[in-house]
Formats: structure tokens, sequence, C-alpha cells
């Protein structure tokens, strides 16, 4: 996945969950490089930069203006043909790309998974039945949205642990040569992935797309771009919904006895989690296509613009006492999804997986405890993504 961002953009302040959140505005924050950047906070303004096209997300527009600007973000050695995807492109190439795929998700289609994601489930929480720790990031967030993502696109069992190391490179990682190194061994894989299945299809994504024959269909580097897309987002928002879901829980006593007494309160409790601890801080970069008039701020034509997600969903005037764990709240209208033309296409697919599991959790144990003190907790570091390293749990 290809996330474009300013040299340095990883020193520019970025607020934490559930604290007081920024005035509902837009900052211009100079980088150490002198490069300016625009980031807007706030229900209304995120909302606006979400959907408004002037904010827009072509990525070799955004290479041609660091270019111009002669500035090299470590981003610009990621392999250009694994940009060119749906989150990276703007209409009408947008909604080629997105149709293409949009089939494979949709409600109808995901409900149709659901017993092979409680089998998944089932066997995952088998497999650490009895033991006096268990880490639920390692054993159930991260294998389960992995493997259901791979099997929907038909990556080999074998191969999918290594999709980790390339995705944490793409989300987390500030070295140029991590990132490139990344990007051109996944390339490869891909490439050679839908090769093998155009010569021999089998009932899976990368096979309907490299065989399909119209007008609109997507060549080579299309799909291998749009699969990356979908193994890195395909399963990093699910880890972190999960894991923060779970910690939201255990750490709120009353609200999961609350959970556990009524069943029905699953569904908003799952909205809650996306907004209380969302598994996004900062959508993925714009630009100004022209000058725009945002949060009372002009905003000057080509300049990079990042969106605070978390502002947002704790923005007092949308969400009353944002740093309150509610599950009975209405939650619905949080932005950990997105909002416009880039709505996640896999939201339903991230909502089910969660629902399996926080079911599963609430039949298989009396008792869900942390072991180790919140404090000491680590947190993966990336200005994008917001999740545990690790999340060590009693479950009996």
């Amino acid at each position: 996945m290809t996330v474009h961002q300013p040299p340095h953009a990883d020193e520019r302040p970025v607020p934490e969950p559930g604290a007081a959140p920024a005035p509902r505005s837009v900052h211009p924050l100079d980088m150490a490089n002198g490069t300016r950047l625009w980031l807007v906070t706030g229900y209304g303004p995120v909302r606006q930069a979400l959907s408004d096209p002037r904010f827009a997300k072509d990525s070799w527009e955004i290479m041609r203006i660091l270019r111009e600007r002669r500035i090299q973000a470590h981003q610009e050695i990621f392999s250009q043909a694994l940009s060119h995807h749906m989150l990276n492109t703007d209409p009408p190439e947008h909604k080629r790309l997105r149709h293409m795929v949009n089939k494979g998700f949709t409600l109808r289609r995901v409900q149709r998974l659901r017993p092979r994601i409680e089998q998944i489930t089932d066997q995952l929480l088998d497999a650490v039945e009895g033991q006096d720790s268990v880490d639920l990031i390692e054993a159930l967030a991260f294998p389960l949205p992995i493997t259901v993502i791979c099997e929907l696109l038909g990556v080999p069992e074998e191969d999918r642990r290594t999709f980790r190391s390339w995705t944490n490179a793409f989300v987390l990682t500030v070295e140029p040569e991590v990132f490139q190194d990344a990007s051109v061994s996944m390339n490869a894989y891909i490439r050679e992935l839908v090769a093998a299945k155009r010569a021999s299809p089998g009932d899976d994504m990368i096979s309907a797309l490299a065989t399909e024959d119209s007008e609109s269909a997507l060549d080579d580097e299309e799909i291998a771009a749009m699969a990356v897309l979908l193994l890195a987002a395909g399963h990093e928002t699910t880890v972190n919904l999960i894991g923060n879901g779970a910690l939201a829980l255990v750490t709120h006593p009353e609200q999961f006895a609350e959970l556990r007494a009524d069943r029905s309160l699953l569904p908003g409790a799952i909205e809650e989690f996306l907004r209380y601890e969302s598994p996004v801080n900062q959508a993925t970069m714009r630009f100004t296509r022209e000058p725009v008039e945002i949060g009372g701020v002009l905003i000057p034509a080509d300049e990079f613009v990042m969106v605070n997600i978390d502002s947002a969903n704790h923005d007092p005037e949308r969400f009353p006492q944002p740093g309150r764990l509610d599950l009975k709240r209405d939650a619905r209208g949080h932005v950990s999804f997105g909002h416009g033309i880039h709505f996640c296409l896999g939201a339903p697919l991230a909502r089910l997986e969660a629902e399996v599991v926080f079911t599963r959790l609430l039949d298989r144990y009396k008792t869900i405890e942390l072991t180790t003190p919140v404090a000491q907790l680590e947190w993966r570091s990336s200005t994008l993504m917001r999740g545990l390293e690790s999340l060590p749990l009693r479950m009996a």
C-alpha cells in the first residue's frame, strides 16, 4: 500500500485517542525541511476533506509536486506500479478500478463468509486453550484477518506471514532501504502470482481479475497494485479493530458486563470501538487541486493535506463526552472507515470478523483480563495506524 508522506512527516503531532481533541480547525505545520503540511481536524472539516474532490489522491500528481519542490519522500522509491490502485486515484479512473473489485465485497457475499470466519476463529482459540496468558494479537487478531483476505485473493497459506513483514514496512517504516526492499519483493511476488492464476485459475479474486474479459478489465500492473492494497488494508485495520476493541472492554469492566448481559449491544459496541479507539489515526495523503477554503482557512493549490481521523471521532460537538466508552452510544457516523468515494471497501468484512471474534470470546470465556499493566502495553509506531504490538490476556 503506497502511503505518500513528505519527509519528516513522522515529526508531526498526532493527537492521542481519548485525549482532549484539537480545536475544529485547519493547522498549517512546517516540517523540518521547510515543507508545509496542512492538518485537518474536527468532525465537520474532516468529513469535508474526505469527500471534497478538490482534495485529490492521485499518486502521480503527488510525486509531481514533490519533484517540482525537489523533495524526495522515502515513498518515492516505492514501485510506482504498486501505486496504481483505487486508494491513490481520482475519478473517472477510481470508479473503474473500484467497480472491478466491489462485487467481491458486497454485504451478501461477505455474509457468506461467516461460517468460514467462525471456523477459523474456533481453530485459533482452540490452539491457545488452557494457556495462562495469551497474546490476543498474535493468537487471533492478526491470523484471522490475514487468513480470510488471503483466501479471498488466492494467496497460498505458506506465503501469508511474509505479507505481515511487507505491510509493516509500508505502514510503519521510515528507513528507505527497508521500504524499497519490501516494495521490490512484494511486486515480484504478486506479478508471479497473477501469472500463475491466469494460467491456472481458481475460485478466488485474483483469478477472477486475471481472467476478466471486458473493456474495463484490469491489466497485470493494476491487478498487482489492487492485490497489494487489499492485502494491506484487508488485515491491518481489522487487526487493530479487534485488539483495540478487546483492550477497551477489559479496561472498562462495567461496559464489558453490560455486553455480557445483553448481546444485542454487540453491533453498536463494534461501532463504538471504531470511534473510541480508531484503528486508523490519519487518512492517507491528499493534495489540493485548487485553492480550497475549509474550517475558515484558505489552503492554496498543490498543498499537502493530512486528515486526522481521531479528532473527528472525538469531536464533542458530534460525540458528547468523546473520551468516554459507551457501548449504548449511537456511534454511527464515525469516520474510521473514511467517508466519500474512498470509503473502505472492506468495512462489511471487518465488522463481520469483529462480530464473530467478540461473540466467540463472550461464548467461551467467563473471565478475560489483562496480565500486564495498561501502562506497559506498547503501541505500534505509526502516524497512520493505531494498534497494539501485543495484548496479553488471561482467558478462562
